[in-house]
């Protein structure tokens, strides 16, 4: 069995595999200050509580957004798993060309996206787009080039600036509206969150492929923790809210694991 942790600012997104298939996905909040021993004991905890045996894992995959938790991940692999952990960063091996000016601002998870996108999809120009802290985009070429992208704030992050930039806006659930017109407060702020970021994945979509894929439309998949709000709104081919985790399972198969204690120390 395999673990996936993607690391983002505000939640780590975990997942379990027995080979191709995810048996067990979790959250929990980013914890920057988390030391190993934390870690690694939260890691075995979730896996006794859902009935598979932490002496089952061989592997853990990493993709982190958030650099100072690497080096407590990396410490809960080798002392709670006895394994190496497999952490995706620019320099290893994923079958992309990537075209930012300067390779290394990709976000690992961007980069993982990419990699199962491809996979799930040869052959098709792509639009990624991720909604989670921030909503980003990555525009990715059926010859496996990585084109650059597009970041601007996520749904959650605007409410919250809603909420603590204002005196009297209130926090608000984050749902899918069927109308735009709002006849209280809560309906406005929630109309403008859902409608506003609806208008502005098409507004940018439609860009990009403008600009990148005039010849061939993108085929568009919507991932991260809000994408399922817009699954049946016509601006997703295809919703995969476990696309990082695959992306970091296919990326690691590309890269031999070292034996346990003989990694990057």
């Amino acid at each position: 069995m395999i673990i996936a942790l993607d690391v983002g600012n505000t939640q780590v997104y975990g997942g379990v595999f027995d080979g191709d298939r995810l048996v067990l996905s979790f959250r929990r909040n980013s914890k920057t200050n988390a030391s190993s021993d934390e870690t690694g004991v939260f890691l075995r905890s979730v896996l006794r509580e859902n009935g598979i045996d932490p002496t089952r894992v061989k592997q853990i995959l990493i993709c982190s957004v958030v650099p100072e938790v690497i080096y407590s991940l990396r410490g809960a692999a080798r002392k709670y798993f006895n394994c190496e952990p497999f952490i995706l960063q620019i320099g290893v091996k994923t079958g992309l060309r990537v075209k930012y000016k300067n390779p290394s601002e990709l976000g690992s998870d961007r980069l993982a996206n990419a990699v199962a996108g491809l996979a799930l999809y040869p052959e098709r120009n792509l639009i990624i787009v991720d909604m989670g802290t921030a909503t980003t985009f990555c525009a990715v070429s059926k010859e496996k080039d990585h084109l650059g992208g597009v970041i601007v704030p996520g749904i959650r992050l605007s409410m919250e600036v809603l909420e603590t930039k204002t005196a009297k806006l209130p926090s608000v659930e984050i749902v899918q509206r069927k109308e735009v017109l709002g006849k209280t407060t809560i309906e406005n702020i929630q109309s403008g969150l859902f409608y506003g970021h609806l208008g502005m994945i098409r507004e940018i979509c439609d860009r990009l492929n403008e600009e990148c894929f005039q010849q061939e439309k993108a085929f568009v998949i919507g991932t991260g923790g809000f994408a399922h709000l817009y699954e049946k709104e016509g601006v997703f081919n295809a919703v995969i809210p476990d696309l990082v985790l695959k992306g970091l399972l296919f990326a690691n198969r590309l890269n031999p694991a070292p034996p346990a204690g003989q990694g990057e120390k």
